[in-house]
């Protein structure tokens, strides 16, 4: 099963996040930018779980 590339952050809806770009996912893949995980101290809001840097694809 392959990890799924959301090209959207979650919070803010605007930033653009292709699949070589940094993002932040948890272990349910909710995807955030990087400066909102750090607004949201590297927590998910929707599970409470950790967020990790995404694997980037080329």
């Amino acid at each position: 099963m392959a990890l799924e590339m959301r090209e959207m952050c979650e919070r803010c809806e605007t930033t653009t996040l292709p699949p070589g770009a940094p993002a932040r996912i948890c272990s349910y893949e909710c995807t955030f930018c990087v400066p909102c995980t750090e607004a949201m101290q590297g927590v998910c809001p929707n599970c409470g779980g950790e967020l990790v840097a995404r694997p980037r694809r080329v």
